[in-house]
C-alpha cells in the first residue's frame, strides 16, 4: 500500500474537495483507484482528470454538452460548488471581514439565496477535521489575499436553521426548537469528552440532547454551547441562525405569538447579548422584528435590509450574473424575457433578479412562469387583506394596473402593527418581496419614504393570485362558481343578482367606494377563473380597457369588462351608466387585439357600482 494515497491525501494534493475525489472513484475517472473495504485508494502517481472547470466560481465546462445541473433548492454550499452551477459569492465574506461587526441580520424574501449563504460563511470559519480550504481556493475571496485567508477554518461554529419551525401550537414548536439544538449539540460531539468541560457542563450537554429540558434552560442554549465550545477550542465561537423568524410568523398566526417572543427574546440575549463567548453573529429572516424587543438592548446588531448598499448584490442575481448564466445554458437571446419576468427588484442600488425563478426558468428549457409562486406561507397575507380599508385596497389593485405611489416604509415592520396599523402592509409587501422601491427617501428615525410598485411579470401573476385571490375567504366556492358560469354564458341578470348578494352579504358598506375599489373586487374575481389570461388597463384598439380575459383555448370565449361607479345612483341613472360602458367598448375598439389573436366569440360588459348596487349590460 505504499505506492496509494488515500481521499484525504489526494484531495489535499490536487486541491478538491473529499466528496468530489470520491466521486470520481466512483465513476471510474481515476485511474488504479480501488475501493478497500469503505475507502477508496488512489495510486501515488493518478493524474488528475480534466474537466475544464475555470477558476472564477463558475464552474463553466468546455463545449456544450454535460453542463452542470442546476442548484434547484440546492443549500449545501459543499455540494452546490462540487456539483452544480454554482454563481460566486464569496466576496461577501471579504466584506464582513474589513468591518467585522458583531452581529449582523439580513433580511430578504424567501427564495433569495439567504440559506446557501449562510452555510457559505459556515464552511468558510470552521474549525473542522476536514481541509475545507478546498471549497474556496478557486473562489474570488482566495484572491484577495493571506489576510482573508487567516481566517479560513479558526472558529467553532454553531449553525441553527429555524426554517422548518412551523406548527400550530407552542407545545410543538418547542419541541421542534428542542431537537434543533440536540442535533447541534451532538455535531460537537467533542465537547462530551474534553477536559476543558466540567460535568455539570457534560450534563447539560447530555439533556440537550435527549430533550430533557425546561423552556428556561433551553432559552440559554445559545449561551451554553458557546461558553462550552470557547473553553474546548481556546476561541470563541460563531453563531448563525438561518431564517430566526420563522416561528415568530408562525406564532402570530396561530395564536401564541406571545410565547414564542419571551423565548425567542431570551435565547437571543443569552447568545448574542454581552456575550464574552462569541467573536461573530450572523441572523437571516424576513422581517427586522426589532420592534418586538427581541433584540432589546443589544447595540452591537447591524441590520442590511433590502433598503441598504452594503451586501445588496449577495442575495439574488445581479443583471451581469444572469447574462453569463444565459450564455453557459445556451440562451444569451432570452435575456429580454428574463428581464420582463425576473428582473425589478432593488436591493439598495443594485439591481437584482429573482434567484430561485431565473434557475427554475432555465430548468424548464426557458419557459416562463411565476416558478416563485407558492415557495413559503401566505397566510399573512391573508391577514393584510381581511384589514384593508378602502383606501388601502384601492391602493393595492392599482399595482396591478402598473400604477406607483409613495409610502412610508418601516423596515422594522412586526405582525401586531398589520393588524392595528393596516398602513403597514406596504413595509410587509416590500421586505416579503411583492413590492420594489422605484426612488428611495431617508425619513426621521431611520425610515423611508419609497416609490414602490411591482417589479416584473412574474410578481404581476402571483400578485393576482396571491393578494387578489385572498378574496376567497370572503366569497363563497358556490358563489365563485356560479359568477364564472354567467361571465362565461353572457348572463348579465344572473350575474348581477349574484355580485349585488357578494356585496350585500360578505363586504361591509362601500357607498363612498370608488371606482377603483369595484374595479379590484372584480379583479378579484376575475383571478379566480381557470384557463384564462388576466390583464387589466392596458391599451387595446384606442384606449385602455379596463379588465380583460384572453381564454387560453381559442374555442371559448374572451370577455371585456369596462366599470364605471358613482355615488348614491338611482337605478335608471346606473342602468345608463351601464350602457354607457358597453358603449365605451365598442366605441374605443377594445376587442381589436383578441380579434387579431383569432378568438372568435368575445363577451362585452358594462358595468356600473353605486355602494352595493350593480347594472350590468352586456354584448
Amino acid at each position: 500500500m505504499t505506492n496509494m494515497m488515500s481521499v484525504k491525501d489526494v484531495s489535499k494534493l490536487w486541491n478538491i474537495s473529499e466528496r468530489r475525489v470520491s466521486a470520481l472513484c466512483k465513476e471510474g475517472k481515476i485511474k488504479g483507484a480501488k475501493k478497500i473495504g469503505r475507502m477508496w485508494m488512489i495510486p501515488k502517481n493518478a493524474q488528475k482528470p480534466k474537466d475544464g472547470r475555470i477558476k472564477d466560481g463558475l464552474y463553466i465546462k468546455k463545449g456544450n454538452h454535460n453542463k452542470l445541473p442546476l442548484p434547484i433548492g440546492i443549500s449545501d454550499f459543499r455540494l452546490a460548488t462540487s456539483e452544480y452551477y454554482y454563481i460566486d459569492k464569496t466576496m461577501m465574506i471579504k466584506d464582513f471581514i474589513d468591518e467585522r461587526p458583531m452581529v449582523s441580520l439580513f433580511t430578504r424574501p424567501r427564495r433569495f439565496g439567504k440559506t446557501l449563504n449562510m452555510d457559505m460563511i459556515r464552511t468558510f470559519f470552521e474549525k473542522t477535521n476536514e481541509d475545507t480550504s478546498v471549497y474556496f481556493k478557486d473562489k474570488k475571496i482566495w484572491s484577495c489575499g493571506e489576510k482573508y485567508r487567516n481566517y479560513q477554518g479558526k472558529y467553532p461554529v454553531i449553525f441553527i436553521t429555524f426554517k422548518d419551525i412551523k406548527f400550530n401550537s407552542w407545545e410543538k414548536t418547542f419541541d421542534a426548537i428542542k431537537e434543533v439544538f440536540a442535533k447541534e449539540f451532538l455535531r460537537h460531539r467533542e465537547l462530551r469528552e474534553s477536559d476543558n468541560c466540567d460535568e455539570f457542563e457534560k450534563r447539560t450537554i447530555e439533556k440537550m440532547i435527549l430533550g430533557e429540558v425546561s423552556e428556561v434552560e433551553l432559552s440559554g442554549a445559545l449561551l451554553d454551547l458557546s461558553r462550552m465550545l470557547h473553553k474546548h477550542h481556546g476561541i470563541a465561537p460563531i453563531i448563525i441562525i438561518d431564517e430566526y423568524d420563522i416561528p415568530i410568523q408562525q406564532g402570530y398566526m396561530e395564536g401564541y405569538y406571545d410565547k414564542v417572543i419571551l423565548f425567542m427574546r431570551n435565547l437571543f440575549s443569552g447568545g448574542l447579548k454581552d456575550n464574552k463567548h462569541l467573536s461573530f453573529g450572523f441572523l437571516t429572516g424576513i422581517l427586522r422584528v426589532s420592534k418586538e424587543s427581541i433584540f432589546s438592548g443589544l447595540n452591537n446588531l447591524s441590520v442590511y435590509s433590502v433598503l441598504d448598499n452594503k451586501y445588496s448584490s449577495y442575495f439574488g442575481f445581479t443583471a451581469k450574473e444572469v447574462k453569463e448564466m444565459a450564455k453557459y445554458y445556451g440562451h444569451s437571446d432570452k435575456y429580454k424575457e428574463i428581464c420582463d419576468w425576473y428582473d425589478g427588484y432593488r436591493f439598495g442600488k443594485t439591481e437584482i433578479f429573482n434567484p430561485w425563478s431565473v434557475i427554475n426558468y432555465f430548468s424548464n428549457d426557458c419557459e416562463p412562469r411565476a416558478y416563485w409562486q407558492s415557495t413559503g406561507s401566505n397566510d399573512i397575507i391573508g391577514e393584510i387583506i381581511a384589514n384593508a380599508d378602502d383606501e388601502i385596497f384601492e391602493r393595492l389593485t392599482s399595482l396591478v394596473n402598473g400604477n406607483t405611489f409613495v409610502t412610508y416604509i418601516d423596515t422594522g415592520v412586526i405582525y401586531p402593527q398589520i393588524k392595528n396599523n393596516p398602513s403597514t402592509i406596504y413595509s410587509f409587501l416590500l421586505v416579503a418581496g411583492y413590492l420594489k422601491t422605484l426612488e428611495t427617501t431617508s425619513s426621521f428615525g431611520g425610515d423611508f419614504m419609497c416609490e414602490v410598485s411591482l417589479p416584473n411579470r412574474e410578481i404581476s401573476l402571483v400578485y393576482h393570485k396571491e393578494i387578489l385571490q385572498q378574496l376567497t375567504d370572503i366569497i363563497p366556492q358556490a358563489t365563485a362558481v356560479s359568477i364564472q358560469e354567467a361571465i362565461f354564458s353572457g348572463n348579465s341578470q344572473k350575474l348581477k343578482e349574484l355580485i349585488e348578494n357578494l356585496l350585500l352579504q360578505s363586504v361591509s358598506s362601500f357607498d363612498t367606494a370608488k371606482e377603483s375599489f369595484y374595479h379590484g373586487l372584480m379583479l378579484g374575481l376575475c383571478a379566480l377563473l381557470g384557463g384564462m389570461f388576466i390583464s387589466s388597463n392596458k391599451e387595446s384598439g384606442e384606449g385602455r380597457y379596463d379588465i380583460m380575459l384572453r381564454p387560453k383555448n381559442k374555442n371559448l370565449p374572451g370577455i371585456i369588462i369596462e366599470l364605471k361607479a358613482a355615488k348614491n345612483c338611482k337605478v335608471e341613472k346606473l342602468k345608463e351608466l351601464s350602457e354607457a360602458a358597453l358603449k365605451q367598448i365598442s366605441e374605443k375598439k377594445y376587442d381589436t387585439d383578441m380579434k387579431a389573436e383569432g378568438i372568435k366569440t368575445i363577451y362585452k360588459y358594462g358595468v356600473a357600482f353605486s355602494g352595493k348596487h350593480v347594472e350590468i349590460a352586456v354584448d
